[in-house]
């Protein structure tokens, strides 16, 4: 089970140098491949909360936005040579459900 891509949300917000307005980051969890091919499954750092993340909208939304990037090295690059996770099959949503 290999990490597809990391879980990041907005926590925050600077101004830079030049008074450009920045975004402040924080690293959630994972994203993991399913074992065997199924489907993937999140991994999510035990401390996360999402009622604690702001809603920088302004509009006072109940919902929070998680972003997925792949994942870093040591160096702070994307690995270029990691061949592409194969994605599993879309699963048949068309089936019946029985109750």
């Amino acid at each position: 089970m290999a990490k597809m891509y990391d879980l990041v949300v907005k926590v925050g917000e600077y101004t830079d140098g030049q008074g450009h307005k920045k975004g402040r980051f924080q690293n959630i969890g994972a994203m993991m491949e399913g074992k065997d091919g199924g489907a993937p499954f999140l991994m999510l750092a035990k401390w996360f909360s999402p009622a604690g993340v702001t809603d920088f909208s302004g509009k006072g939304g109940e919902s929070v936005l998680i972003s997925c990037y792949e994942p870093k090295g040591a160096d702070g690059q994307a690995p270029q040579d990691k061949p592409a996770a194969a994605k599993p099959a879309a699963r048949d949503l068309d089936d019946v459900i029985p109750f």
